[in-house]
């Protein structure tokens, strides 16, 4: 069974920035293609970004060039590196593992809530 912990959620003011990280349990996290997502007030959720194992990133439109997806394997541990929050980036944001490399996130952490006022 694979756990997905996020933290680093919280409230700032538009403009400012956050970082997310998602601690994941398993032997084998460097295998995981890793993405985030996230699902904002009366939104469906969607695609924010993407890493695949060997380190190649995916970004959305919406949040290229501000937001940046990395990962630590030593540390079991995705990031989501947000700047130039704006109050439209306000959502859940949930971390997602493909562990097994079926091409579909098949674990999923708990989320935590980003919030940006104007």
């Amino acid at each position: 069974q694979v756990q997905l912990v996020e933290s680093g959620g919280g409230m700032v003011q538009a403009g400012g920035s956050l970082r997310l990280s998602c601690a994941v349990s398993g032997r084998t996290f460097s295998r995981y293609r890793m993405a985030w997502f996230r699902q904002g007030p009366g939104k469906e959720r969607e695609l924010v970004a993407q890493i695949s194992r060997g380190g190649s990133t995916y970004s959305s439109e919406s949040v290229k060039g501000r937001f940046t997806i990395s990962r630590d394997n030593a540390k079991n541990t995705v990031y989501l590196q947000m700047n130039s929050l704006k109050p439209e980036d306000t959502a859940v944001y949930y971390c997602a593992a493909d562990a097994s490399g079926l091409n579909h996130y098949d674990y999923w952490g708990q989320g935590t809530q980003v919030t940006v006022s104007s």
